[in-house]
């Protein structure tokens, strides 16, 4: 089914006129990872935490080839794994979590956070989850926090898996009420290295009670309250945004971090609402914008005029396409994206130019023919199609690669072009 509804976003930049942008709706047979992905980066990111998914073996398949482990590591994941006599009614399936659990605290007494991560098959047999997690807090309480969320695939795209991840920490974060000072909170897993460039940004601007959720370990897990300001770094975190303004926080509207302009955007948001005068905040990020945007310099040579085809998989597509739209002089053809979140986006919206097609949802196969006819220098998708994409001759991206790699923020503009430029360089050097 596909369906043709108009959103009425801000005034453009440009189009200059501020008029309905056709969004084309699709329902139908789709093609993404499912929601256990996330913990690759999530793994990383919370130290002392670890993710218990109770699925099957393809889940732990799936799981342990993302993160390449290798054989001798000792990761923070690990899949408690459904088998026949579970399934059959033989065994009960809440005896057996609480043995595998009590079996991971004692062999990593380094846990201080416990997520159980549904999947598909522990939600087609009705495994409470959720009540496994507070019986099991009850027990380990207070060496150990147990919390759970679905990382299953059914009806859902990989980079849920974090929303769900987060959200499932807001409960846990202490509320404060409006004679707490003002906070910024940052929203969203980025790579160490990047937390701490921000960090040191914002401590420059004047903005000092800066926190990030998640935390790199679990007993640091940040307040909420009337006097909390929170800025997203990632597109697809509208459950977590909710709850969060549902326990009073108020959220900066404002693009994401991606390339130059984004990052000065973003940056802008949380100066403004911290009144720092304009001079202040130039003063800052003028190193830093201008190093971004000379970096930025030999990628609009090879990109631009570049015709790219988003699949929709990531989320991060429409905040994707407005970097290489504005910053790299690429031609967005078709920008897909899982679902569209019209409040969140509504400022990378407006940068898109108007002839590029908005798609929200996906009919894989009317979209695989919509790319056919474009025949774009470069198709961005998820690797389901990226071979057989490759087997027709197109160049192609790899969508989950953008969220493994550190791309936010002005010292990373340039390393995000790259990943969009490699396969170019690529394909001209296997043609000679």
């Amino acid at each position: 089914m596909t369906v043709l509804i108009p959103i009425r976003p801000e005034k453009s930049a440009l189009d200059g006129c501020g008029v309905e942008r056709p969004i084309l709706r699709e329902r139908g047979q789709r093609e993404v990872f499912c929601g256990l992905t996330g913990i690759i980066w999530l793994h990383r990111k919370i130290q002392d935490a670890f993710f218990l998914v109770v699925g099957s073996r393809t889940c732990a398949h799936l799981v342990q080839s993302a993160a390449g482990v290798m054989i001798f590591a000792e990761p923070r994941f690990a899949t408690a794994i459904i088998d026949e006599r579970d399934l059959a009614g033989l065994a009960d399936c809440n005896d057996e979590l609480d043995r595998v659990v009590t079996r991971l605290l004692e062999r990593r007494p380094d846990i201080k956070l416990l997520f159980l991560v549904g999947s598909c098959p522990s939600e087609v047999i009705k495994l409470d989850l959720s009540r496994a997690a507070e019986r099991l807090s009850r027990q380990y309480t207070p060496h150990v926090r147990i919390l759970n969320y679905s990382g299953s695939g059914i009806e859902t795209t990989f980079t849920q898996g974090e929303d769900a991840c987060l959200a499932s920490l807001v409960p846990e974060m202490p509320r404060v009420d409006a004679s707490a000072p003002k906070s910024l909170l940052v929203v969203g897993a980025l790579a160490d290295v990047v937390e701490d460039q921000f960090k040191r940004l914002f401590t420059q601007l004047g903005i000092d009670s800066v926190h990030f959720l998640p935390p790199r370990k679990a007993a640091d897990l940040p307040s909420v309250g009337p006097n909390t300001s929170f800025l997203l770094a990632q597109p697809f975190l509208t459950e977590t945004a909710r709850l969060l303004e549902v326990a009073g926080a108020q959220r900066l509207l404002a693009p994401f971090p991606l390339g130059a302009d984004g990052t000065t955007g973003w940056l802008k948001a949380a100066s403004d609402a911290w009144n720092i005068p304009a001079h202040v905040f130039q003063s800052v990020i003028a190193p830093a914008e201008r190093r971004a945007r000379a970096a930025l310099e030999p990628y609009r040579f090879r990109l631009g005029g570049k015709r790219v085809f988003f699949f929709p998989d990531s989320q991060l597509e429409i905040p994707l396409a407005r970097f290489l739209a504005t910053e790299l002089g690429v031609d967005p053809v078709e920008v897909g994206t899982p679902y569209l979140h019209k409040q969140h986006l509504a400022m990378e919206l407006d940068q898109i130019p108007t002839s590029t097609l908005i798609s929200e949802g996906q009919d894989v196969e009317r979209q695989l023919d919509r790319c056919r006819d474009a025949k774009p220098d470069l198709v961005v998708c998820g690797l389901g199609l990226a071979n057989p994409l490759e087997a027709e001759g197109f160049t192609t991206k790899w969508s989950i690669e953008l969220l493994f790699t550190p791309v936010q923020g002005y010292e990373q503009a340039a390393d995000l072009a790259e990943l969009f430029a490699r396969p170019l360089v690529r394909r001209t050097r296997l043609e000679v």
